[in-house]
């Protein structure tokens, strides 16, 4: 592999792509090890402490964006269907995904794909070689999810590809091509919210989850209190233990339209008779 392309093509990376591919990878990695996710194991490369995950899982998928003259400019990404025994793509799938995204993003095309790995490896070349109906010199975004907290850099490498004579035989060989990451604003705030989800005190990832999750508990058994006290208010109000108020029914009425529905019978005995009890009041005082 060479050092460097020589193609002097200038590359813009948008934040979006790299968190495509690291939720990719993590929801592979998870499926695949269910009882150990997230599994790490600490191994010495050069002296540097990498955390590795064992076993490696790689995903693959379609990176998109435009090119105008020599700036390309990877916009987003989508998964692929890969078979690796057999070192091919579900290319129906490959068409369907396309043909939705040219629905909504018009202007975007695909550009290449991605994979995860430490460096590229021989077999990539496959699936390079298989895009080249749809691009002809695709691209190849490699992203590394290793963690060596020594490293300073982004963990995500761009390929090229160029034809290159090796033993008086012509060759394609992945060539590492510089990039520079460009955001807009949306991905500005949505990067910084992800950067604060990390706990502050240096908890784990696991602490975070629980306080979340307990936030949302909460929220639910105050919204099933308050839906309580209207159920036991318009009960009183049908027994005539309270007077009638048909400001209020309309309140009452509208509000618990907006409830959420679910696919549930408990869910629809116990809520969704709720509003059409508050309109036969309604109409009875009427």
């Amino acid at each position: 592999m060479a050092s460097s392309s020589s193609s002097g093509l200038t590359f813009k990376l948008h934040p979006l792509v790299i968190v495509n591919i690291s939720d990719h990878y993590t929801r592979v990695k998870s499926q695949m090890n269910p009882s150990h996710a997230p599994h790490n194991n600490t191994v010495n490369n050069g002296g540097d402490s990498v955390v590795s995950s064992l076993p490696s899982s790689r995903v693959y998928g379609c990176v998109i964006g435009v090119q105008k003259g020599r700036t390309v400019e990877i916009f987003n990404s989508f998964e692929l269907l890969y078979d690796p025994s057999t070192n091919s793509l579900d290319r129906p799938f490959l068409e369907k995904k396309q043909e939705l995204y040219k629905k909504v993003f018009p202007h975007f095309y695909i550009l290449g794909w991605y994979s995860t790995g430490s460096d590229a490896e021989e077999a990539d070349m496959h699936i390079h070689k298989a895009l080249m109906d749809i691009n002809e010199s695709p691209v190849y975004v490699l992203l590394n999810p290793a963690i060596n907290h020594s490293q300073k850099d982004l963990p995500v490498s761009i390929f090229e590809s160029e034809l290159h004579v090796i033993d008086g035989i012509p060759q394609l060989i992945f060539v590492h091509s510089s990039y520079t990451i460009e955001t807009v604003e949306a991905e500005r705030i949505s990067v910084d919210h992800v950067a604060h989800l990390k706990p502050s005190d240096g908890g784990s990832a696991a602490t975070q989850l629980a306080a979340n999750l307990t936030g949302i508990h909460s929220a639910i058994k105050m919204l099933h209190s308050r839906i309580k006290v209207l159920h036991h208010y318009l009960l009183a109000m049908e027994k005539e233990e309270v007077p009638r108020e048909n400001s209020l029914l309309r309140q009452v009425s509208s509000l618990l339209r907006r409830l959420p529905a679910i696919e549930s019978g408990k869910f629809q005995d116990d809520f969704l008779m709720l509003p059409c009890h508050a309109d036969q009041l309604l109409k009875c005082n009427e």
